[in-house]
């Protein structure tokens, strides 16, 4: 029997257990999943007799180097952060790691002691970062197979809630972790290249500068850019593209709304908020805002920061100049609206989530220039095996399945930028209804 060790059974996990699950008793695998939460690793296993759930510490080095020497493959779902030192133990006990999320500097510097160890270090293997890679290198390398010359390249994902679950003035709720979504961007300038020429978007602006896309019978998107295109060049192997830019999509209007939240301060993560459960959010809000002692925030936030009545609407709804208290007894101003969306974004018992993925190239072939437009709507099934569950688990799973299997001769800190990677994987995706849908036309 092989042992595959899940550290952390948070959102994300649900489709990854329950795929090794679904295939422990034919590949003969047993599945140990380790979280803080013993219920919550308990609820993804659902009593199978294949996975075995244990309370884990990851913080904890001797807990977690112990469990990862007994384990045939590592995942680590664990925050970003902290794959790292999941990453270091792997090296030096000799086992293979998978992980969702993006590779830091220092994951690269790792690259030549686990090739000398045999190790794979498998990173970005969810879904953004994960099928956005795959999906666009299988193009890139199938245009380039065919003698085009890549003229702009052009990359948006969002999880956003579906259009029936759709049901207040944001068309928002939370699908993946609150904190990223207050915080994105935070800190940051925003880089890409189009036509030539270097694009900087500072974070203050970020919301304000944003692309329209528009996908066929899905209707009209918001696109900000991510913090950094520019390393995508050398990874797509387009280091001559003229215009690549990679982001993120929300419904219309989100942006403009959230943008004024901003521009107020109350994404703000840098100090902390005295006192805060003695605040009531319009007292908080008042505390951002110009206005003299007789004014009402309603009427003192239109002399702060220039809005329309869309974006007004949105911002009462969400409740920011309501006489209910903070509800936090400390943080910054991002953890005090971390806790607000929290409530009012909250998936309801039949909301429906869906990843929106789009891509866009435009390519010169044979003296015609052409554009080639991809794209990806993936629905939840219900709020345990969402959208962001799907697509960030399952090309886990299948990569656990082919590393298990020695399909993958790799060793090394590796991408799912090749073409013995990213094949295999997005043929199994078609299987769960994970598939992009091409639309090409001359320009």
């Amino acid at each position: 029997m092989k042992k595959i060790l899940v550290i952390g059974a948070g959102r994300s996990s649900s489709n990854l257990i329950k795929y090794l699950i679904d295939h422990a008793e034919q590949e003969k695998w047993t599945i140990r999943v380790g979280d803080m939460d013993i219920q919550l690793a308990q609820q993804k296993t659902a009593g199978s007799p294949h996975a075995v759930c244990f309370i884990l510490d990851a913080s904890n080095s001797e807990q977690r180097r112990i469990e990862i020497s007994q384990a045939d493959l590592v995942i680590s779902m664990l925050p970003a952060i902290m794959h790292l030192s999941v990453a270091k133990d792997c090296i030096e006990l000799g086992k293979n790691v998978i992980t969702p999320s993006y590779i830091p500097d220092e994951m690269w510097k790792l690259d030549a002691s686990a090739k000398e160890k045999g190790v794979l270090i498998l990173n970005e293997m969810g879904v953004d970062p994960g099928i956005d890679h795959m999906s666009a290198m299988k193009i890139i390398h199938d245009l380039q197979t065919q003698g085009a010359q890549i003229q702009s390249f052009e990359s948006f994902t969002g999880g956003l809630i579906a259009p029936q679950s759709d049901d207040n003035p944001w068309n928002y709720k939370i699908t993946w972790n609150p904190r990223n979504v207050v915080l994105a961007g935070y800190g940051g300038t925003a880089q890409f290249q189009e036509n030539g020429q270097l694009k900087f978007i500072p974070y203050h602006k970020l919301f304000s500068r944003i692309t329209e896309i528009k996908i066929d019978g899905h209707g009209s998107f918001d696109g900000y850019a991510n913090r950094d295109s520019l390393k995508y060049k050398k990874i797509y192997g387009l280091e001559n593209i003229p215009t690549i830019y990679r982001g993120t999509l929300r419904r219309s209007g989100f942006c403009k709304a959230w943008d004024a939240l901003v521009q107020l301060g109350m994404t703000d993560d840098s100090f902390q908020i005295e006192n805060p459960s003695k605040l009531t959010w319009s007292e908080f809000t008042s505390s951002f805002l110009i206005s003299s002692s007789d004014s009402l925030p309603e009427e003192a936030i239109r002399k702060t920061i220039e809005i329309d009545e869309e974006v007004f609407g949105k911002l009462k709804w969400l409740g920011i100049f309501d006489h209910e208290p903070l509800d936090i007894h400390s943080g910054s101003p991002a953890v005090a609206l971390q806790r607000l969306i929290e409530k009012k974004w909250q998936l309801g018992e039949t909301d429906i989530d869906e990843i929106v993925m789009w891509h866009r190239f435009k390519y010169k072939l044979n003296g015609k220039n052409m554009e080639l437009q991809s794209s990806l709507i993936t629905p939840g099934d219900d709020q345990v095996y969402t959208a962001m569950s799907k697509t960030v688990g399952l090309p886990i799973g299948i990569a656990a399945r082919m590393v298990l299997n020695n399909r993958l001769k790799l060793t090394g800190v590796q991408l799912p930028v090749i073409p013995e990677i990213y094949n295999p994987v997005l043929e199994e995706l078609k299987l769960y209804g994970i598939n992009f849908h091409e639309k090409t036309t001359a320009l």
